[in-house]
């Protein structure tokens, strides 16, 4: 139990410093949060079917529609925002948006106990944070940057490629 509950802590605390980190340029991190949120939504229902879930090896979550329902409006929710806070920005998601949605999609992994498909879901999340560690690690221990700047988004635009570019980038991958 002590195991498992250092687990969530840090699946829950990486998950909203990772949307925090993201939250760099206009549109990276609700783009990408969009995409975890489609993610999460096609998981929440795989695992809310007893058939599906039993064919697919996957653990059954009774009640998970509930989750389904409140993982549909945050997408909706997601998508308004993301009309107003792409390039040129008009609306800023600061701290509290990234927090919150950070927040609620790592809790929602939790809940289902798919951990690990939400690290596979949230690559992008998972790099900027990685970026930023190795970046302080490195330059704590060996006095070298392993980047030009961290987090990963700001080391493209170090290297010259447009913001636009390594949104829309970031978005497909």
């Amino acid at each position: 139990p002590i195991l498992y509950t250092l687990w969530i802590i840090l699946v829950i605390v990486g998950s909203i410093n990772a949307v925090n980190l993201t939250d760099g340029l206009d549109g990276l991190a609700t783009g990408v949060c969009f995409t975890v949120e489609s993610g999460l939504m096609i998981m929440t229902y795989i695992i809310g079917r007893t058939d599906w879930s039993q064919y697919l090896y996957l653990p059954h979550v009774y009640g998970s529609g509930e989750l389904f329902v409140l993982l549909a409006a945050l997408i909706g929710a997601t998508l308004a925002f993301l009309w107003f806070n792409c390039h040129p920005a008009e609306v800023f998601m600061g701290d509290c948006g990234a927090l919150m949605l950070g927040g609620t999609l790592g809790t929602i992994a939790v809940l289902l106990h798919i951990e690990l498909f939400f690290a596979v879901f949230s690559l992008i999340l998972v790099a900027e944070g990685l970026s930023v560690i190795l970046q302080v690690g490195s330059f704590k221990f060996f006095r070298k940057r392993i980047f030009r700047m961290a987090p990963l988004h700001h080391h493209f635009e170090k290297c010259g490629w447009n913001e636009t570019k390594i949104v829309i980038r970031f978005w497909i991958m």
